[in-house]
């Protein structure tokens, strides 16, 4: 819909007093109408023009409204539809939806409300169609399937997990608490020839052990107390997709011996029942212990740990890749940006993604967006977030540069001019973290009191 011309908008009702006066209240706001008295019209009419909006009675004459839904929608699938219908159901309105239609309204109804319809499913359509673009250009730039970075650690991942998922391997995924372990398989399955199908995930750590099998395998009625019905498991769901398994190495050794059997075979019994029944099933497996470790402690098996990693993938902490950092923290506030209400633009100061950048992460991205999902929660107002924004934990750690995390521009750079910038920078934080206080600014800089007032003065004049 272009935002140069008013919508164009075809209205299709078989009472006629209705429908022109509809038209003539929708004309008032700004849409150019064209009306159509019955099914065979409207389609008439959607054959001569591209409308950016439908509005059609359920009930018509000859082609009903429900044709003339399919028929804008297959020829036009950009195109916005609302139904209006005197004898509205639940049952249909679910219908109409799952057709394609935004909105469902029943007779009698004020324009309000008909305007309303129209006004919050062009606003539905526009940010659908707005973070469609965002999240292609991301995708594009900085990763694969809601992964962001653009460090060279994880330009190779994103080559590694793009390959891996045009096999069937199994694969085992390794990598610190937080770092995105679930994100990496999600990746492979959604790059795989299996993403039509189901993507099954369990946490085997976040299962009491005694409910973890029928959680896994299923259960048949009577199998134990409480089981009154009977289940499918996580790896049935999973059949013809993928089965995550995260954690995996907190699984008890009959379950260990259980899960390898799938692996080898295919299959598996439920829970109480001889029947044994066969899956196809891609079993990707995670762990932030050390599986290799305990199997030489006995308390993994090795033979379930190489049928486990014949691929294995390790997903980097996010110390080992500082330059996204500020990436990362600037895409969770524009995710929280967008959710608040009204929603507000809100950016990272220098001086923030340098104290970012310098903390250790042990929770790693999970950590980050926690944080700065709390420092936006409190910086209500805020245009731009700084170093004193953050959490104590975070500003108090010293700025370290790496060179590692430097991105030369195309251009170059003047070396003095940075080096004095940063400078200028780290000056600057001493004095807001001392109050003004220049000799204990200086002894934060480890410099005598006179250097500093000699710098501040070589600054000023620049």
């Amino acid at each position: 819909m272009s935002d140069a011309q008013p919508p164009h908008l075809l209205l299709v009702d078989d009472e006629s007093a209705f429908r022109e006066v509809i038209a003539e209240r929708l004309t008032e706001q700004g849409f150019q109408v064209r009306q159509a008295a019955s099914g065979e019209e409207a389609l008439e009419r959607l054959n001569e023009f591209a409308f950016d909006i439908l509005i059609t009675d359920l009930r018509l004459p000859g082609v009903d409204g429900r044709q003339v839904l399919d028929e804008a929608l297959a020829r036009y699938p950009e195109i916005i539809a609302i139904v209006i219908t005197g004898f509205g159901t639940v049952r249909e309105a679910v219908e109409i939806t799952r057709r394609g239609a935004e909105g469902f309204i029943t007779k009698p109804f004020q324009f309000e409300e008909l305007l309303h319809e129209i006004n919050a499913s062009v606003e539905k359509r526009r940010l659908k169609t707005e973070n469609a673009y965002l999240r292609a250009q991301l995708h594009e730039r900085f990763g694969i399937e809601g992964i962001i970075g653009r460090a060279p650690v994880m330009a190779r991942l994103f080559e590694l997990l793009r390959t891996v998922a045009q096999t069937t391997s199994t694969v085992l995924v390794t990598g610190e608490t937080g770092t995105g372990k679930e994100l990496a398989a999600r990746a492979i399955h959604d790059a795989s020839p299996r993403r039509a199908q189901r993507f099954v995930a369990i946490n085997c750590s976040a299962i009491p052990e005694t409910l973890l099998e029928a959680e896994l395998f299923g259960h048949v009625r009577g199998a134990f107390t409480g089981a009154v019905a009977n289940r499918q498991g996580r790896i049935e769901q999973a059949n013809r997709g993928t089965l995550f398994l995260d954690e995996v190495g907190t699984m008890s050794a009959g379950l260990q011996s259980k899960l390898l059997r799938v692996l080898q075979g295919r299959e598996f019994e439920r829970v109480g029942d001889s029947q044994t029944i066969r899956v196809d099933v891609r079993v990707i497996a995670a762990t932030n212990s050390d599986l290799k470790r305990m199997v030489d402690e006995g308390t993994f098996r090795e033979d379930l740990y190489y049928r486990l990693n014949v691929i294995p993938i390790r997903v980097p902490a996010l110390r080992e890749r500082r330059g996204d950092i500020p990436l990362l923290a600037q895409h969770f506030l524009d995710r929280f940006s967008s959710a608040a209400s009204p929603p507000r633009r809100v950016t990272l100061g220098q001086d923030a993604q340098q104290a970012l950048m310098a903390y250790h992460w042990p929770g790693n991205v999970r950590q980050l967006e926690n944080v700065m999902e709390r420092t936006f929660a409190l910086s209500p107002g805020r245009a731009q977030l700084s170093a004193p924004d953050l959490p104590d934990e975070i500003r108090d750690v010293p700025f370290s540069p790496s060179t590692g995390d430097f991105v030369f521009p195309p251009e170059g750079l003047e070396l003095d001019r940075l080096v004095s910038d940063f400078e200028h920078g780290l000056i600057r934080q001493a004095l807001e973290r001392t109050g003004g206080n220049k000799r204990q600014a200086a002894d934060l800089l480890r410099v005598k009191r006179t250097t500093l007032i000699e710098k501040l003065k070589r600054l000023d004049r620049q």
